[in-house]
């Protein structure tokens, strides 16, 4: 029994595709042709929406190809067997006259998955001129997108009656986008949310930290050779309001359980108007280090954070010309107190060099001017851009960094909303504590001793820590990583706040019960 296998997580878009942000296009990849009775042949799978206009029902094909003429072929007989995610969804047979059949996957609030037939047609027999067969499968949450992997084996070709000796199997996977969106409360922008687009499976424990600005959520994953060899990429998007000035940073670096992925996995696109999209690439060479670095995970577990440990947000004009770069001194903006604004801008077209131009730089506050400047920026690396001015005392809560008519444009503007009078939760830990943790993380006191101590610490607000829910655990293991950052907060190589987020990590987890 020949067997080849394909995970198709980044489809290819055909020259036919539908208007769509997030890739709800057509898309198709092709396995390596296998013989077949003396000829090449091929099997393809497809993805699209049944009808963007009218429903989100996604819609997967699979067609059995002869290589050389690009003809499907005749009475194919398909066992395939399918599962969404983890969930089991059918396994049968599937008679298909000209080797061509269409699976379309259909939301229902139902206990079980239902298997229908219908001959009237759809999107992919009406685009390839084939009358094929269409299979609407129905069940919960099925037409949100996510993983779908199908067991393909081809029974018969060129007659229901010729068995073949030896069947052809192909192992299959495509993704479709799956869209989940969080509202969150941030105590400094108000209401927002950010939305996450899984081209992998579906996610799950979102959470937002705005003290700080991370972003965490989990996805399933399994973490085998054979299965990470059959992945090509796995891709993730994050989609952020432009109005959420926390998250308008210039770059982000990614975890996933822990372990630092490359800063080449992350691409982010501010062309739109309203929001940024952060893209997460995450290609097989990655996902082999992190294998490496433990083989007995259970899912992926991923933290998105800025890649600065000081603000420096970017944005780009509304003609897609010119990126600017900000940051300020001090850290925290206040009111009836100098500022300094530091400011970068850049050519896109010219790979972000900075470059001299002329500009109008001004701050607002609940629509008046707090100050403003003109004049020509650096084309300078070293040498930045600077507007020194005092913040009113009236000035309190977000304000705003215009920046517009740069090279005499007035499509080449930009507004960076940032904060005055930042609220945060205050981070308090008394320096007798980092003993406690170099004799934990040298094994010179035990596990219990330092949870009941940190235990102790936290409900008698000696140690502070922003408030964190609670979760129940069935194990009272510490991840070794934990006592890596111990032994490291308590030699001054990593600050209060990493080593209050692994303390937040116990607590989570039920490790720390407060």
């Amino acid at each position: 029994m020949k067997n080849q296998t394909l995970l198709l997580l980044f489809p290819t878009l055909l020259a036919i595709t539908f208007a769509s942000v997030y890739g709800h296009g057509v898309g198709s990849e092709t396995f390596p042709p296998e013989e077949l009775d003396g000829r090449l042949v091929t099997l393809e799978v497809s993805s699209s929406q049944s009808d963007p206009d009218t429903n989100d029902d996604q819609q997967i094909s699979i067609s059995i190809i002869d290589f050389d003429s690009k003809i499907t072929l005749r009475d194919v007989t398909f066992l395939i067997k399918s599962h969404r995610g983890e969930q089991f969804l059918f396994e049968q047979e599937f008679k298909a006259d000209n080797g061509f059949i269409v699976f379309n996957f259909v939301s229902e609030d139902r206990d079980s998955i239902l298997i229908e037939e219908d001959n009237d047609g759809n999107l992919f027999g009406s685009l390839l001129g084939l009358d094929s067969r269409l299979i609407h499968v129905k069940g919960p949450k099925l037409s949100e997108g996510g993983l779908y992997k199908f067991d393909i084996t081809i029974l018969t070709a060129d007659g229901y009656s010729k068995k073949l000796a030896e069947p052809l199997v192909f192992n299959a996977g495509i993704s479709i986008a799956q869209t989940t969106q969080y509202d969150i409360v941030d105590e400094n922008f108000g209401d927002q949310f950010i939305e996450v687009i899984s081209y992998y499976d579906e996610i799950s424990n979102f959470k937002y930290d705005s003290s700080s600005k991370e972003i965490s959520f989990s996805m399933p994953f399994e973490w085998s050779l054979s299965n990470i060899n059959q992945t090509s990429v796995v891709h993730q998007e994050i989609v952020i309001p432009k109005n959420f000035g926390d998250l308008l940073v210039s770059g982000f670096e990614i975890y996933i359980n822990h372990v630092k992925i490359s800063e080449d996995v992350v691409n982010i696109d501010d062309f739109f108007s309203d929001e940024r999209v952060v893209h997460f690439i995450i290609y097989q060479s990655q996902l082999l280090n992190v294998f490496q670095y433990n083989q007995s995970q259970d899912g992926m577990d991923f933290i998105i954070k800025p890649d600065r440990d000081y603000t420096h947000l970017s944005s780009v004009t509304e003609n897609g010309q010119f990126r600017v770069l900000v940051s300020w001194e001090p850290e925290n903006l206040k009111s009836n107190s100098n500022a300094k604004i530091i400011f970068d801008i850049t050519d896109i077209f010219l790979k972000n060099r900075p470059v001299e131009t002329n500009y109008e730089f001004s701050m607002t506050h609940n629509g008046k001017i707090i100050y403003e400047q003109s004049g020509i920026s650096s084309d300078s690396k070293e040498e930045h851009n600077i507007a020194e001015f005092m913040i009113p005392q009236d000035v309190s809560g977000i304000a705003y960094l215009n920046f517009k008519n740069l090279d005499n444009n007035n499509l080449a503007k930009s507004t960076i909303p940032i904060i005055i009078d930042r609220k945060t939760n205050e981070i308090s830990i008394p320096d007798w504590i980092r003993n406690n943790a170099l004799w934990w993380s040298e094994e010179q006191i035990d596990d219990d001793t330092f949870i009941q101590g940190i235990e102790y610490l936290i409900k008698n607000n000696i140690i502070v820590i922003p408030q964190t829910q609670q979760e129940s655990s069935t194990t009272q293991e510490i991840p070794p990583w934990i006592r890596n950052n111990a032994a490291w907060w308590a030699a001054g190589q990593i600050d209060d706040t990493t080593f209050v987020q692994g303390l937040e990590f116990l607590i989570q987890n039920g490790i720390i019960r407060v």
